[in-house]
């Protein structure tokens, strides 16, 4: 057996997979290169190729091989469900920042379809009328992965070191100070900016959404 074909005996799609991601989560996406993928897995290029395509084959296997698990629940009420599935990708995505930026480029990937058959389904139990379905799996689903992404992208501007209380509070101090007339919303939540934890806004957000889903008109 020549060298090449004992590189792909010894190599397996899973283990390319958890090398990528090990590249994504401590570099970055730029710096996801086949080249880089083989030199951490001590192979060649073409054996990896044998496996996967191209790197946007790649990136939604990864973005799979951490979003599924995530967005597996054991709890039995849907309203529940809902938003263990909300907390899975919410967490899933302040762990690995660059899973929100591909989930946004391929619609079809199987990612984001195991995200919509699993909201929707506990839509479906909660009997929401076949009419108002696509609206409110749209907003439910638009809703968690635009917050989540956007948390997750808010947290990789913060300078390394920032300390996250303290950078609200700044920011919170900011808005207080804005002029009365022309910003009193934001005057008025200033406090509660610096005070809120992440987690739990998003939960609210999505509370909100499910109240609003509970009320459609039959």
């Amino acid at each position: 057996m020549g060298l090449t074909a004992m590189r792909k005996n010894a190599l397996s799609k899973q283990r390319i997979v958890e090398a990528a991601i090990e590249i994504l989560d401590n570099e970055g996406e730029s710096a996801l290169t086949f080249r880089a993928l083989a030199t951490r897995l001590a192979t060649g290029a073409g054996a990896i190729y044998w496996h996967v395509a191209d790197k946007n084959e790649l990136l939604s296997a990864t973005t799979e091989h951490v979003v599924v698990p995530a967005i597996t629940h054991s709890a039995s009420e849907p309203g529940d469900a809902i938003r263990a599935i909300a907390l899975g990708i919410f967490d899933t995505m302040d762990a690995h920042p660059w899973v929100g930026a591909h989930l946004s480029r391929a619609p079809s990937q199987t990612a984001i379809l195991a995200i919509i058959e699993r909201l929707g389904a506990q839509l479906l139990e909660l009997e929401v009328p076949e009419k108002h379905l696509f609206s409110a799996g749209s907003a439910l689903g638009n809703y968690i992965l635009g917050v989540a992404g956007q948390n997750a992208a808010n947290a990789r501007l913060l300078p390394a070191g920032t300390d996250r209380v303290d950078f609200l509070t700044a920011v919170a101090n900011e808005w207080s100070q804005l002029d009365a007339d022309q910003y009193p919303f934001v005057r008025r939540v200033a406090r509660q900016l610096a005070e809120h934890d992440d987690r739990e806004q998003f939960l609210a957000g999505v509370d909100l959404i499910l109240d609003g889903i509970a009320n459609l008109p039959r």
